[in-house]
């Protein structure tokens, strides 16, 4: 989404004011921190109800709220979904939370880069004979590690599949408001995005989906896959 004409900027407006009261650590999914904004989590619901994916991978678990909402989107799906979550650091507390869950039997944990070759690798393992593939990247947001998860997740996801990335709402928010962080509006997800997407032609962005939201963090970062991996 551009958030061209006044409904559009006014939602540029709502979501910058949003990432100054920091307004996405205000909600929960069944016990657990989800960290997302409740319009993106109606959209992902859309998604796995019609594509009702077997595996769905999540790079970037903090507190795992967001694998908990997967797990129970493919636990009412039934079948043997399997949700994925990847992330260099699941910390104590956070696991024991998670290990603790009702839907455990729905997740994984994998901790480690979600870039390093040999996370990829157990990452593809629990994939095999799981289609379809919905791939979810929400870790380090600079320009290479997205576009690295890109290159490596987008081949398990299939025609009518997606790869969602989020945060690429960082590319149109002032530079103020991540001071800290590696990334910025000149190096982001969705400079990420439009990277690949300039050397890859099975996805799209779904630009009807985010006319619907008109409030998300992924403007962009809806990728529909058009074609099978050759």
């Amino acid at each position: 989404m551009s958030f061209e004409g006044s409904f559009g900027q006014l939602s540029r407006e709502w979501i910058e004011a949003s990432v100054r009261r920091r307004y996405s650590y205000g909600f929960t999914w069944l016990g657990r921190p989800v960290i997302q904004y409740p319009q993106d989590l109606q959209a992902l619901q859309e998604l796995i109800w019609t594509i009702r994916p077997r595996l769905i991978l999540e790079t970037g678990v903090a507190h795992g709220g967001a694998l908990v909402f997967y797990a129970s989107m493919l636990e009412l799906l039934g079948a043997d979904g399997l949700a994925v979550g990847v992330d260099v650091e699941i910390r104590p507390h956070n696991r024991a939370a998670l290990d603790a869950h009702p839907l455990r039997h729905r997740y994984r944990l994998i901790e480690g880069s979600s870039t390093e070759p040999g996370i990829a690798a157990q990452v593809r393992q629990l994939s095999e004979g799981r289609d379809p593939v919905l791939v979810v990247l929400d870790s380090n947001h600079t320009h290479e590690h997205v576009l690295a998860e890109l290159r490596l997740y987008s081949p398990l996801v299939r025609a009518g599949s997606y790869v969602v990335v989020l945060d690429t709402v960082i590319d149109d928010l002032p530079d103020e408001l991540y001071p800290d962080r590696p990334w910025s509006r000149a190096a982001n997800p969705k400079t990420a995005v439009r990277e690949f997407l300039a050397t890859s032609d099975r996805f799209v962005v779904d630009t009807a989906l985010e006319e619907r939201l008109g409030i998300t963090v992924a403007p962009s970062g809806w990728l529909r896959c058009t074609a099978d991996p050759s």
